[in-house]
């Protein structure tokens, strides 16, 4: 029950409607908003409160709703319900787009594949009932354009007639060009002039003093007497022809339209609940928009009556503000089953009866289903009664004075209130002699509170505040005042009563000093020293209560700042794995690396016919090594380095000694005390044939010295030493180069200078690299690509890009 019926006006609500009207896009929600009404069913209240509020965040997210063509077409679909009516063209036009506009919202709210739960349960359950209608869009398509004109294939009567009307409208054109050039050479029309319409006539525009030049049919003349508009005698009868071909077309369009009408009734029930909901979701919209507007959270509701707001704020008060570019004091307001009602006191213009609109207002528009704006950790309960005494309600008709009026509306109360009514009066117990007027009002309290009504109250009489401070039910409450600045801080305190500070305004107005004294020797020094300690009280609770405002805020950036360490703190606990994880990983790429080096360091062993214990050993060794990285500490890699396989002991074998014999054919040399071992092939007189690998050179004998060595040991002696001198490794890696140019050699060099470059690319862990050899014959190219064919550490070997070389270069992948 809402008391008196102008409640939504002495709140403020009736702005709040007209402002969620102002956001509606078709009369469908406006009507939709004038019928919004409180409601006192906690699962309505629920329910359109969650509508609104999933649409608000539609509204806040990236989704795209549909919110074209919103056409209130009820009452067109209420007028063809008889035979043979129709639709306009207009209307059916409309028909069509707002159709579109619900098949998509059918679609927004259908269910994905796979899911079998909505994401907009509330929004999804209300537009339920709507319905699809391709068969009425696809009979609107067949008769109507994209721009809303009926085709000419409607029908074929149609398309009959409309060819008539464009061969006789030609024709007609034909006819008026012909007049009116002759007109123009004989001077009677002037050269500018242009044919016009009058009545749905060809016309042509004739001075008066031409008019009689003219033969034809005078139609019209302009205001000025100035200009006659004249048919021709030779279009008149293609006029009239055009005339009965129009009204053909007018009959046509008609029956097509009633065809339309006949396909289009079944289905008019169904497409005025469409609308409705069509109307909803506008509706829902609008209040959705205004919750923006507001800065409006949704709050929790609770099933019993309850008040626990947290920042509530007056919506009309907050706009307007703002527009000012002032900030509104928000209202933080408790009340339970322990506490029902909220006696307010405190000076005037100091708040109390924006404080009791606020909660009238608040609680008002959350039982219409708008969401209030307070914050989203408050508890609204739910009411069936809200009363309201504000204001003076004084009739001469009615002879009501203003203190009977509110004597009325406290007979309403006691008579009506309940556990679930929710009472607010202003001035309570004024209009009348003070003394009664407060014995009335404290017995109205009390029986109120034996009623277990819930209320805010203010007033300034003294006997309620003795009596609220001791009565269970009923708590004070003050409006703060800033006694040095002496202006209100519109903050409500609940807990004590509040002052009236009237002596202190008196002062501050300049009412002379002995009148204000004389008042207060009428008073007594207990009312004054009352006074002034409940003006101490006031002094020491903002104190207190700007104590507390600073220790929270202090407490909340302790907060943050621990919040910030420990996010530090993860921050680098996360960096330090995912450094141990790259570590890791660099080693195992590493050791992965370095396979094709230790594989061909085994393969020279076993080629050097070593032990196989030596070779098991290394590969022990390896896989060792591996297990080690694989266990490494989550805290850190503690990796023993891979050990070097230490050398057996050889038994010592007796050294053979060289020959004093004459150098000879097949004898293995050295040139010049050099490393490089060769063999003699061929010996004439002083000269000798030696062959150094696959190198043959004629040189001296005197520079020629026997040795017992043979160049495979060779060779292989002076890979393991240089293999074993890190510096001079690394300064051949500093100089490899991925390109080798072998062009101009003989077949057996290339590949032997190809093979030293794979290797060493292998040992140095290049990727790819390039062998330059040229086109030729291709004869040196196949020889390189069947040496490369052999080698396990090439991945794949192909022709470099055309653009860069093509077929004359070799590209090895490893």
């Amino acid at each position: 029950m809402i008391y008196p019926s102008n409640f939504e006006d002495k709140v403020g609500f009736s702005a709040v409607r007209h402002l969620i009207q102002s956001h509606c896009m078709s009369p469908l929600g406006v009507a939709q908003c004038e019928a919004m009404t409180f409601s006192p069913n906690f699962d309505v209240v629920t329910k359109l409160l969650a509508q609104t509020n999933e649409f608000l965040s539609i509204i806040q997210s990236s989704v795209e709703f549909p919110l074209n063509y919103f056409f209130d077409l009820t009452p067109s679909l209420t007028a063809i319900r008889a035979a043979g009516s129709f639709m306009t063209e207009d209307d059916l036009f409309n028909l069509r787009r707002s159709l579109d506009t619900i098949g998509n919202i059918v679609k927004f709210f259908a269910l994905p594949d796979g899911e079998s739960k909505p994401q907009f349960p509330a929004l999804t359950a209300m537009v339920a009932p709507m319905q699809a209608f391709p068969a009425i869009i696809a009979q609107i398509d067949r008769v109507l354009d994209k721009f809303g004109h009926i085709k000419d294939n409607a029908s074929p009567e149609l398309h009959d007639i409309r060819r008539s009307i464009a061969s006789t409208t030609a024709s007609i054109n034909g006819i008026l060009r012909r007049i009116m050039s002759a007109g123009r050479q004989s001077g009677i029309l002037d050269k500018d002039v242009a044919p016009s319409m009058r009545d749905g006539r060809l016309v042509i525009p004739v001075s008066p003093a031409n008019k009689r030049k003219f033969h034809g049919i005078v139609h019209d003349e302009s205001a000025t007497g100035k200009t006659i508009f004249i048919e021709p005698a030779e279009i008149v009868e293609a006029n009239n022809n055009i005339r009965e071909l129009q009204s053909d077309e007018r009959r046509e369009i008609i029956r097509i339209l009633v065809t339309v009408a006949d396909a289009v009734r079944p289905d008019i029930d169904n497409l005025l609940d469409s609308y409705r909901i069509l109307g909803l979701i506008d509706f829902v919209r609008a209040k959705a928009l205004f919750a923006t507007d507001i800065d409006a959270k949704m709050p929790h509701i609770e099933r019993e009556p309850q008040i626990d707001w947290y920042h509530a704020v007056h919506p009309g008060l907050l706009l307007s503000l703002r527009e000012q570019g002032k900030q509104v004091v928000p209202l933080n307001i408790s009340l339970s089953s322990a506490d029902r009602i909220l006696l307010i006191s405190g000076p005037n213009a100091g708040g109390k009866s924006v404080c009791l609109k606020t909660v009238g207002i608040i609680q008002y528009m959350t039982q219409c289903g708008i969401i209030p704006p307070v914050y989203e950790n408050s508890h609204i309960g739910v009411f069936s009664d809200l009363f309201i005494d504000i204001g003076d309600e004084q009739s001469i008709e009615d002879d009501l004075s203003t203190y009977s009026s509110h004597l009325t509306n406290m007979k309403m109360f006691l008579n009506h209130g309940s556990a679930k009514s929710l009472v607010l009066i202003d001035e309570f117990g004024g209009g009348t002699e003070p003394q009664i007027g407060g014995a009335i009002a404290q017995s109205v309290l009390g029986r109120l509170n034996s009623r277990q009504v819930f209320g805010v109250i203010t007033t300034h009489y003294q006997n309620l505040k003795h009596f609220a401070d001791a009565t269970d039910g009923i708590v004070n409450g003050a409006m703060l005042y800033d006694r040095q600045r002496m202006r209100p801080l519109f903050q409500l305190s609940i807990g004590y009563p509040g002052s009236s500070f009237a002596v202190e305004i008196a002062r501050k107005i300049g009412l002379p000093q002995d009148v204000i004294s004389e008042a207060e020797s009428i008073v007594g020094s207990d009312y004054i020293n009352m006074d002034k300690y409940l003006l101490d009280i006031a002094r020491d609770r903002r104190y207190w209560e700007n104590k507390r405002s600073d220790i929270h805020a202090k407490e909340k950036k302790l907060d943050a700042i621990a919040e910030q360490y420990n996010e530090s703190l993860e921050k680098l606990k996360a960096e330090r794995k995912e450094i141990i994880k790259a570590a890791k990983t660099e080693a195992a790429e590493i050791i992965a690396s370095s396979n094709s080096s230790i594989e061909r360091t085994i393969s020279e062993i076993k080629k050097a016919q070593a032990e196989k214990e030596k070779t098991k050993d290394v590969r022990q060794e390896l896989e060792e090594f591996k297990q080690r990285l694989a266990s490494a500490d989550e805290e850190g890699i503690k990796l023993r380095p891979l050990a070097t396989p230490r050398k057996r002991k050889q038994p010592q074998k007796p050294q053979p000694q060289l020959s004093s014999a004459p150098i000879a054919a097949g004898d293995f040399v050295t040139l010049d005390d050099g490393d490089s071992v060769g063999q003699i092939t061929e010996l004439s007189g002083k000269t000798a044939t030696v062959t150094f690998g696959n190198f043959k050179s004629r040189v001296s004998v005197s520079r020629l010295k026997r040795t017992l060595r043979h160049p495979k040991a060779v060779q292989k002696a002076a890979s393991f030493v240089s293999s074993s001198t890190s510096d001079e490794l690394r300064s051949r890696q500093l100089q490899f180069k991925e390109d080798i140019d072998v062009r101009g050699m003989r077949a057996d060099e290339a590949v032997q200078a190809v093979t030293y470059f794979i290797d060493d690319a292998l040992q140095f862990n290049s990727q790819r690299v390039r062998i330059l050899h040229g086109t030729g014959t291709g004869a040196l190219r196949e020889c390189i690509r069947q040496y490369l064919s052999t080698i396990r550490g090439v991945k794949s070997f192909h022709d470099e890009h055309v653009q860069l070389g093509g077929a004359g270069i070799t590209v090895v992948e490893f």
